[in-house]
């Protein structure tokens, strides 16, 4: 279950860090508010994550899929490079996730 609650963790940590980009500084009031609320509920869940899980890996996990999945939504939302390159090293990142929780006993 910790895992669980680890990805979704990761995936609000997309969602503030998208929600970053349309605070416009933080001048904009409700996508602030949705961005602030986000930053709570993901450090909120990695914080029951690590209650079991060893710090380093639920760490690296969270900031992978955050760093994965922001990428992505940044090449669809924002028109960001695609490039092969880019690519290729999300999907290292990406293997190192999957790695990380093959080599994790919790």
């Amino acid at each position: 279950m910790n895992w669980v609650i680890l990805v979704t963790a990761g995936l609000f940590e997309i969602g503030w860090a998208i929600g970053l980009k349309y605070t416009e500084g933080f001048t904009r009031l409700w996508p602030t508010v949705g961005t602030v609320f986000a930053m709570l509920i993901s450090l909120g869940l990695l914080g029951i994550a690590m209650k079991s899980l060893p710090v380093g890996t639920a760490y690296a996990i969270w900031v992978g899929v955050g760093a994965v999945g922001t990428a992505i939504l940044g090449i669809v939302l924002f028109d960001e490079s695609a490039s092969a390159a880019r690519l290729i090293s999300l999907a290292l990142i990406l293997a190192g996730i999957v790695g990380l929780k093959l080599a994790t006993h919790a």
